[in-house]
């Protein structure tokens, strides 16, 4: 539960915060008339669609639908939590941030953790030190000369070699007081049988591991000579997760949301070329296949992601499965094909950035690839040959949500497989009736298929959704309009569920007697109520045509409501009249003529 101190604190950093000023210094606004206006920073785009209205304190992307008050702006732009936003501005503003009191327990696991990630920021500096400033570097500059790795993009990821010893970094830590339990903790070192502790990593270039914050949480090392294994990352830690982590994630978020799209590789040394290109919205995973987690962190940026895996067999796999996991959670998929045979680290040492970027602009979009990979990987100059192939495209025909775009590509299967379309055509019917039967999904499939189902699709906007947004707006500004709402239509049945949310935070807030506010609301709001509001309030009219579009909406959500009510309940009196209840089903006509009755008025 919130204290009453925590909540004066929020309201303090509200209150002093300026959240055109705060927004200016990412982006470039211009004023018109109320409101500021500027390139949303959030996706890409030429036609200013991101405005702030500062007398309400909100911001709304007309675009990407990004929207909230200065502290989600802040969330989003960074990429930390709410209250880590706020936070993050409460120090910019000099105001000091209360603590409630904590455990002993709490206090030292919070401190143990920051003790591990300090180990972690002294491994690195060690790591870079030994590749840069001494003897012992000598051959991991000369890897990365050779991979065309610039000294400038070394600093950038505080790349490092590991010296060919097995107590450099154990016996420099030791000294300085570091204890041996967090060397293991870390996954820097290894225990020794006799007792004592040894380097984990020997005669490998280094790279550092961060989180989304930029802290350093693990490492990965390769060799530079024929050892095995040929890669080698910290294991799992308190810190380090792999199926959570993307390298590169820190440093390219931002120009992942700028270009509306990120591209995923294969290791973090791929990623490293990749972003030396000059290419810097590029992630890689960590020695797993892609995962849910993965997306889902992506999606928070750009709603389009591009692989970019080796052009070996092991790739193109790796391709697939990551392609049915990020196209079925509702990603935009598209593949950068590498010719050649090569990694996207050969091809550009061999061919220069200039040409990964026309790589990457000639992308395949998922049906594209599929389609190439199936026809290179199936013999379909037989009849079994052209039903095996049918069946490999099925899933991808299912997926496609847009009608039109569906049927346009299975024309085009059917062209390519040499088969009649209403054969496709009667394959694909069977598939979208029986899923199961029919598309045989391995489990991560059905994994993801289960995330999309639970994930709220961005629907397109109707005149109802206007009109409760327009009512939104007026009960926002106007607290004692919510009674009146609330006598022409029960809450509960406002028509958007989304809508619906806000309507009944505001029911509550006034039932516990709560004025609302821009910070509660995000607080208690999801991610789509909130901005569903922001949208509603950074929409409003001028004072003169507010009360007449409320009045117009209002009457719209009635007679909607009315409309509702009269066929489920003359859908009952139907249902109740062929049981044989003549009595309750001539009641329940009496109530739904009522409503029929106000609806022609």
């Amino acid at each position: 539960m919130r204290s009453a101190e925590m909540d004066e604190f929020v309201e303090r950093v509200e209150q002093s915060s300026d959240i055109v000023a705060v927004v200016s210094q990412y982006v470039a606004l211009k004023r018109k008339g109320g409101r500021f206006w500027g390139c949303c920073p959030f996706h890409q785009e030429h036609t200013p669609s991101f405005s702030v209205v500062p007398d309400k304190g909100f911001f709304y992307c007309f675009g990407c639908h990004a929207g909230g008050n200065v502290f989600k702006f802040l969330s989003l732009i960074e990429n930390v939590s709410y209250f880590e936003a706020i936070k993050l501005q409460a120090e910019k503003l000099g105001i000091p941030i209360p603590e409630r009191p904590k455990s002993p327990q709490e206090r030292e696991r919070e401190q143990k953790l920051q003790d591990l990630l300090k180990v972690n920021e002294m491994a690195r500096t060690f790591f870079h030190n030994c590749l840069v400033m001494t003897h012992y570097g000598e051959e991991g500059k000369a890897y990365f000369a050779g991979r065309g790795i610039s000294a400038e993009t070394i600093e950038e990821f505080s790349l490092g070699y590991a010296p060919d010893a097995w107590d450099k970094l154990t016996g420099a830590f030791l000294k300085r007081g570091v204890p041996e339990a967090y060397l293991v903790e870390c996954g820097l070192a290894q225990q020794r049988r006799e007792g004592g502790v040894y380097d984990r990593f020997r005669h490998r270039v280094m790279i550092p591991i961060a989180d989304e914050r930029g802290r350093i949480v693990g490492f990965g090392g390769r060799v530079l000579d024929d050892s095995k294994p040929k890669y080698l990352n910290t294991k799992e830690t308190v810190l380090f997760n792999k199926r959570r982590l993307l390298f590169g994630l820190d440093r390219s978020h931002r120009a992942i949301s700028q270009e509306g799209r990120a591209i995923v590789v294969e290791g973090y040394m791929d990623a490293i070329s990749v972003f030396d290109a000059g290419v810097r919205n590029v992630v890689a995973s960590l020695g797993t296949a892609f995962t849910q987690e993965h997306c889902k962190k992506l999606l928070r940026y750009a709603k389009e992601i591009d692989f970019c895996y080796d052009s070996d067999e092991a790739g193109q796999n790796a391709t697939v499965r990551a392609l049915t996991i990020a196209r079925d959670t509702g990603a935009v998929v598209k593949v950068i094909i590498v010719p050649d045979g090569k990694d996207p680290d050969e091809y550009i040492r061999k061919h220069g950035a200039a040409a990964f970027q026309t790589l990457i602009e000639h992308a395949l979009p998922l049906v594209d690839y599929r389609l190439r990979y199936v026809l290179s990987h199936v013999r379909y100059d037989t009849l079994e040959g052209k039903m095996q192939a049918l069946r490999e495209m099925l899933p991808v025909l299912v997926g496609i949500r847009n009608a039109a775009e569906r049927s346009e590509q299975t024309k085009r299967l059917a062209r390519a497989l040499l088969l009649d379309e209403g054969v496709v055509r009667e394959e694909l019917a069977k598939a979208q009736r029986e899923p199961q039967r029919f598309l045989a999904q391995p489990p991560a499939r059905e994994e993801a298929a289960a995330a999309v189902r639970r994930a709220p699709a961005r629907r397109a906007d109707s005149a109802l959704q206007k009109a409760g947004r327009i009512v939104m707006r007026a009960v926002w500004q106007d607290a004692t309009l919510l009674a009146h709402v609330e006598a022409m239509i029960p809450l509960e049945a406002v028509p958007d569920e989304v809508q619906r949310s806000v309507f009944l935070y505001l029911r509550d807030c006034a039932a516990r007697g709560e004025p609302w506010d821009a910070v509660r609301a995000a607080a208690a709001l999801d991610e789509a109520a909130a901005e569903e509001l922001s949208r509603a309030i950074v929409e409003g009219e001028d004072a003169g045509a507010a009360a007449v579009a409320y009045d117009d909406s209002l009457r719209l959500l009635r007679r909607t409501y009315l409309t509702a009510r009269y066929a489920a309940l003359s859908r009952e009196a139907e249902a109740l009249s062929r049981a044989g209840e003549a009595e309750t089903a001539l009641a329940k006509l009496a109530e739904a003529s009522k409503f029929k009755e106000e609806m022609d008025d």
